[in-house]
Protein backbone atom coordinates (compact mmCIF):
# COMPACT_ATOMS: atom_id res chain seq x y z
CA UNK A 1 0.00 0.00 0.00
CA UNK A 2 1.28 3.27 -1.06
CA UNK A 3 1.81 6.21 1.60
CA UNK A 4 -1.59 7.90 3.56
CA UNK A 5 -2.72 11.42 1.99
CA UNK A 6 -1.41 14.06 4.18
CA UNK A 7 -3.65 15.41 7.09
CA UNK A 8 -2.78 18.54 5.76
CA UNK A 9 -3.97 18.58 2.59
CA UNK A 10 -7.32 16.41 4.12
CA UNK A 11 -7.76 19.78 5.99
CA UNK A 12 -7.24 22.38 3.36
CA UNK A 13 -9.34 20.53 1.10
CA UNK A 14 -12.18 20.01 3.69
CA UNK A 15 -11.54 23.99 4.35
CA UNK A 16 -11.66 25.04 1.01
CA UNK A 17 -14.74 22.79 -0.15
CA UNK A 18 -16.59 23.68 3.36
CA UNK A 19 -16.17 27.16 2.69
CA UNK A 20 -17.81 26.69 -1.13
CA UNK A 21 -20.54 24.96 -0.17
CA UNK A 22 -21.57 26.99 2.81
CA UNK A 23 -21.07 30.28 1.26
CA UNK A 24 -23.28 28.76 -1.68
CA UNK A 25 -25.96 27.76 0.63
CA UNK A 26 -25.88 30.98 2.41
CA UNK A 27 -25.92 32.90 -1.34
CA UNK A 28 -28.71 30.49 -2.48
CA UNK A 29 -30.47 31.68 0.54
CA UNK A 30 -29.84 34.70 0.49
CA UNK A 31 -30.32 36.28 -2.82
CA UNK A 32 -31.25 33.18 -4.96
CA UNK A 33 -31.65 34.73 -8.43
CA UNK A 34 -28.61 36.20 -8.21
CA UNK A 35 -26.81 33.17 -7.55
CA UNK A 36 -28.07 31.55 -10.52
CA UNK A 37 -27.21 34.04 -12.47
CA UNK A 38 -24.01 33.85 -10.95
CA UNK A 39 -23.65 30.19 -12.04
CA UNK A 40 -24.67 30.88 -15.16
CA UNK A 41 -28.02 29.35 -14.80
CA UNK A 42 -31.65 29.92 -16.03
CA UNK A 43 -33.52 31.58 -13.40
CA UNK A 44 -36.86 30.58 -12.94
CA UNK A 45 -39.98 32.36 -11.82
CA UNK A 46 -40.51 34.23 -8.62
CA UNK A 47 -42.47 30.94 -7.11
CA UNK A 48 -40.10 28.70 -7.27
CA UNK A 49 -37.57 30.44 -5.90
CA UNK A 50 -38.61 29.78 -2.20
CA UNK A 51 -37.13 25.88 -3.37
CA UNK A 52 -34.29 27.40 -4.80
CA UNK A 53 -33.99 28.61 -0.95
CA UNK A 54 -34.91 25.28 0.40
CA UNK A 55 -31.83 23.43 -1.60
CA UNK A 56 -29.34 26.49 -0.17
CA UNK A 57 -30.20 25.22 3.44
CA UNK A 58 -29.18 21.87 2.35
CA UNK A 59 -26.10 23.20 0.50
CA UNK A 60 -25.03 24.88 3.25
CA UNK A 61 -25.51 22.29 5.79
CA UNK A 62 -23.34 20.22 3.77
CA UNK A 63 -20.30 22.54 3.66
CA UNK A 64 -21.21 23.46 7.41
CA UNK A 65 -20.67 19.81 8.09
CA UNK A 66 -16.91 20.28 6.87
CA UNK A 67 -16.27 23.06 9.14
CA UNK A 68 -17.61 21.95 11.72
CA UNK A 69 -15.82 18.54 11.63
CA UNK A 70 -12.48 20.67 11.35
CA UNK A 71 -13.62 22.93 13.81
CA UNK A 72 -14.27 20.06 16.72
CA UNK A 73 -11.05 18.07 15.65
CA UNK A 74 -10.38 14.90 15.63
CA UNK A 75 -9.73 12.99 12.18
CA UNK A 76 -12.61 10.76 13.09
CA UNK A 77 -14.80 13.91 12.34
CA UNK A 78 -13.32 14.33 8.95
CA UNK A 79 -13.57 10.48 8.22
CA UNK A 80 -17.39 10.57 8.82
CA UNK A 81 -18.27 13.85 7.31
CA UNK A 82 -15.93 12.39 4.15
CA UNK A 83 -18.25 9.17 4.33
CA UNK A 84 -21.56 11.02 4.54
CA UNK A 85 -21.23 13.75 2.22
CA UNK A 86 -19.35 11.33 -0.57
CA UNK A 87 -23.14 9.84 -0.74
CA UNK A 88 -24.68 13.25 -0.61
CA UNK A 89 -22.72 14.28 -3.54
CA UNK A 90 -22.92 11.58 -5.22
CA UNK A 91 -26.59 11.56 -5.17
CA UNK A 92 -26.63 15.55 -6.50
CA UNK A 93 -23.99 14.41 -9.27
CA UNK A 94 -26.30 11.85 -10.26
CA UNK A 95 -29.29 13.77 -10.14
CA UNK A 96 -28.13 17.27 -11.80
CA UNK A 97 -26.58 15.10 -14.51
CA UNK A 98 -29.90 13.02 -15.53
CA UNK A 99 -31.88 16.43 -15.06
CA UNK A 100 -29.41 18.10 -17.91
CA UNK A 101 -29.50 14.83 -19.98
CA UNK A 102 -33.63 14.95 -20.26
CA UNK A 103 -34.22 18.03 -20.17
CA UNK A 104 -35.20 19.34 -17.32
CA UNK A 105 -32.27 21.40 -16.47
CA UNK A 106 -29.90 23.94 -18.32
CA UNK A 107 -26.77 22.38 -19.12
CA UNK A 108 -25.11 25.48 -17.11
CA UNK A 109 -25.80 22.61 -13.81
CA UNK A 110 -23.05 20.75 -15.39
CA UNK A 111 -20.93 22.03 -13.36
CA UNK A 112 -22.67 21.01 -10.16
CA UNK A 113 -22.70 17.42 -11.44
CA UNK A 114 -18.67 17.60 -12.13
CA UNK A 115 -18.47 19.27 -8.87
CA UNK A 116 -20.33 17.01 -6.60
CA UNK A 117 -19.12 13.96 -8.67
CA UNK A 118 -15.30 15.12 -8.34
CA UNK A 119 -15.42 15.93 -5.10
CA UNK A 120 -17.17 12.37 -4.46
CA UNK A 121 -14.11 10.82 -5.85
CA UNK A 122 -11.68 12.52 -4.24
CA UNK A 123 -12.96 11.72 -1.04
CA UNK A 124 -13.84 8.53 -1.99
CA UNK A 125 -9.93 8.33 -2.90
CA UNK A 126 -9.11 9.94 0.41
CA UNK A 127 -10.80 7.02 2.44
CA UNK A 128 -9.71 4.10 0.57
CA UNK A 129 -6.29 5.29 0.46
CA UNK A 130 -6.10 6.20 3.94
CA UNK A 131 -5.03 9.46 5.81
CA UNK A 132 -1.89 9.80 7.64
CA UNK A 133 -3.95 10.10 11.08
CA UNK A 134 -7.09 8.48 10.54
CA UNK A 135 -7.85 6.23 13.39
Amino acid sequence: MSAPVSLRLVRIYAALFGAMDTATGIALIAAPAFTLTQMGVQVPGAEALAFVRFVGVFVGAVGASYLFALALGGTARLRTVFEITAVVRVAAGLFTGVAVATGYFDPAWLAVTVTDLACAAVQAWVLAKGCDDFT
